[in-house]
């Protein structure tokens, strides 16, 4: 039977190393600032419970006061326990709304069985997320998405793509009304997988990818975590990659003046046209 003491210290050790993580990434990229609103997406998974957590007890400390919302998009999935998150929220005292719109239907209508619906349900989802997040005056809407959703993003564009694009920590959206932040980017999976049965979170699982074993982010899943077995720190080591970037070392000519290299010119980066990381 497993000392108690023990399981008390490793999970309080867990959320130690979660705040200091989501701290680190806030501040590297001013995720949050004073008088900011900050709308959490709450899906009903380990990951969105976790960061829900995290940003709570971030801001039990922080110095710069900040409101937090939580919203859920009921997508009306059969089955879906819609009494859950509510009591949860409740019960934490966190202030909350529910949006009840059938984007299952949509998308099970339109997307052919067998294919990958989460780049329609994405979409779908992400309109009514903005228009909830005017009506609530929200200043950041966070999302759940953590290393290993970046690095996976990372090599599925790598592999299927043809570009070198990941998910940005930070993101303006294209009409410049709303700003995306993602806390968790530098957070590992298995340790929101820990912090959430530590905490025991009523986690709803979604029904219409998780049936999709085929899904391509999966593959790609397995590869990450089958070279993290065989080369312990590698996951580390790229995505440190991500946040070095070398112009003058890839060959992508938007980025760099290679035509204009001559020996003993300086040539100054470009000034880049847009972001070097957008959203899918």
């Amino acid at each position: 039977m497993r000392d108690p003491r023990k399981s008390r210290y490793e999970e309080a050790k867990l959320a130690k190393r979660l705040r200091r993580q989501v701290g680190e990434a806030i501040a590297d990229f001013r995720m949050i600032e004073a008088g900011d609103r900050v709308m959490v997406c709450l899906s009903g998974g380990k990951d969105s419970f976790g960061l829900l957590e995290v940003l709570l007890a971030l801001r039990e400390n922080s110095p710069e006061r900040f409101d937090i919302v939580a919203v859920n998009l009921d997508q009306k999935q059969p089955g879906f326990p819609a009494h859950v998150l509510p009591e949860y929220l409740e019960s934490r005292g966190v202030p909350y709304r529910i949006v009840e719109q059938d984007t299952y239907s949509v998308v099970r209508r339109v997307i052919p069985e067998g294919r990958t619906h989460c780049a329609l349900c994405s979409r779908l989802r992400r309109g009514v997320l903005y228009r909830v997040a005017g009506e609530l005056g929200a200043t950041k809407i966070a999302l759940g998405h953590h290393r290993d959703d970046i690095l996976a993003t990372f090599f599925l564009n790598l592999f299927h793509g043809g570009k070198l694009k990941a998910m940005p920590a930070k993101l303006l959206s294209d009409d410049g009304r709303h700003v995306v932040i993602r806390p968790l980017a530098y957070v590992a999976e298995d340790d929101l997988a820990a912090y959430a049965q530590a905490r025991a979170f009523p986690v709803i699982p979604c029904n219409l990818c998780g049936s999709q074993e085929n899904l391509q982010r999966k593959a790609v899943g397995a590869m990450l975590r089958e070279w993290q077995v065989r080369h312990p720190g590698r996951i580390e080591s790229i995505l440190r990659a991500l946040t070095d970037v070398q112009p003058s070392h890839l060959l992508d000519r938007k980025l760099f003046e290679f035509a204009a290299l001559r020996a003993g010119v300086a040539v100054p980066q470009r000034e880049l046209a847009e972001p070097l990381f957008a959203e899918d």
